[in-house]
């Protein structure tokens, strides 16, 4: 009875528009509640000691970090440059304005982690170019709303830093190595049919016209933006930083190349970045700090051994296991951001990962690939929101080309699962 208390109230209260967070928050306190009938309040105490408990953990101090590094690089004009570098490499013609947009979000993934902030900075510069060499505004916000999804894949990325807070038997670096892979695949796949589809219907004819950026000269602009994974990556693979650490390295470097090299970021754009970058990270934080109390509250009314069995002898077997979790992953996907998902169903899934012996670091790619999904896939997708903004058009019309980006991504999945070295590769050659 308590238990579908639980669900019920969660499900109504985000019905209604109740923020996710608060749903989790309120029905995991009213079930505490109700499980201790007797010693009510005495029971409540755990809520306060589980919400600073879900944020009492280290590597959770990289979140706000690399959310400020992000809102960094989006406003000092590091997309731009990288767009224009991009362009003196590939050239002009049909289909290469939306492959330098993927490009550049994929390299961008490597700084920042951040799928909305990478939307905001390559649609700021790329859907408008791309609208004036004759791209629709919808394949553009497309384009550019996939391509953002690549982010929680590469390095760093929030929601590998969320799952292994989470799963104690992934680390951050393991992680983080165990998504570079899929992570490029993911853009190599997502090229094919963007290429494809700007052919196919004439799309890009006068991309031509804007001419060809001169190499060197873009490289030369381009050089201190791409330094910037080599600092990140390179320093942690070194030994020099932990993630954390590495995030506010990152922090300053990014204000080093905004004020002092671009000089793009004036002393009194520095307000508005750290409050953009408070506000956003104070609401991940939040969420997963109320996520502690729904965990506990799962926990408190066993609620999760029972949903293990009910899955393990479903009779589907684990391949039938598997594709039934990623169906279900990527639905919620559309209407829920990546850290609300992991910090939901990784409770309820990890004893069903434990189950089948699966290798918690490539579940937990696995799980961010399918997360990745859904941020592009309508009605609810938040990269893709963030895109069709700038480009002007309604969710609705991207669907006839999400569709074909959607299934390149489902390719990789696959892939995936079918060969776990594809992830597993480099952390095992990385000694992690």
């Amino acid at each position: 009875m308590i238990v579908s208390f639980l669900f019920l109230a969660f499900i109504v209260m985000m019905l209604i528009g109740v923020p996710i967070g608060v749903a989790m928050g309120l029905a995991g306190s009213a079930a505490i509640a109700l499980a201790n009938p007797d010693t009510q309040w005495f029971g409540l105490m755990a809520v306060p000691q589980n919400f600073f408990a879900g944020l009492g953990k280290y590597p959770l101090l990289a979140i706000p970090m690399f959310v400020l590094v992000g809102s960094i690089f989006e406003r000092s004009g590091v997309a731009l440059r990288l767009v224009n570098f991009a362009g003196a490499i590939v050239g002009r013609g049909p289909g290469m304005l939306p492959l330098v947009a993927i490009a550049v979000a994929m390299f961008l993934g490597g700084i920042s982690g951040s799928g909305p902030a990478t939307a905001a900075a390559v649609g700021g510069v790329m859907i408008a170019a791309m609208a004036r060499a004759g791209y629709p505004p919808a394949y553009s916000a497309s384009v550019v709303g996939a391509a953002a999804s690549i982010d929680i894949l590469i390095p760093p990325s929030i929601a590998f830093i969320v799952y292994s807070v989470m799963v104690p038997g992934a680390s951050v670096p393991a992680m983080f190595a165990a998504g570079m892979v899929p992570g490029i695949m993911v853009g190599l796949a997502l090229m094919v049919p963007t290429v494809w589809l700007a052919r196919r219907h004439g799309m890009g004819r006068r991309e031509t016209e804007l001419g060809r950026p001169p190499f060197w000269a873009s490289l030369r602009e381009a050089s201190w933006a791409l330094a910037a994974p080599v600092l990140i990556l390179g320093g942690m693979r070194a030994g020099w930083f932990t993630p954390t650490e590495a995030a506010v390295v990152a922090v300053f470097y990014g204000l080093f190349i905004g004020m002092a090299v671009y000089r793009t970021i004036k002393v009194l754009d520095l307000f508005l970045i750290l409050r953009e970058s408070g506000e956003l990270s104070a609401i991940i934080l939040v969420v997963v700090a109320l996520a502690g109390i729904f965990a506990y509250s799962l926990s408190t009314l066993s609620v999760i051994d029972p949903i293990t069995r009910a899955i393990v002898h479903s009779g589907l077997g684990e391949l039938g296991v598997m594709a039934l979790l990623m169906l279900l992953l990527i639905f919620v996907g559309m209407f829920l951001d990546g850290v609300s998902i992991f910090l939901i169903f990784i409770p309820l899934l990890l004893p069903v990962a434990k189950f089948f012996q699966w290798d918690l670091v490539w579940f937990g790619v696995l799980l961010t690939l399918t997360v990745a999904m859904g941020q592009f896939t309508p009605p609810i997708a938040v990269n893709l929101m963030v895109s069709c903004r700038i480009a002007g058009v309604r969710m609705e019309e991207t669907v006839r080309w999400v569709l074909w980006l959607l299934a390149a991504m489902i390719c990789v999945t696959l892939l995936v699962i079918v060969f776990p070295q594809l992830a597993l590769w480099l952390p095992h050659r990385l000694g992690y």
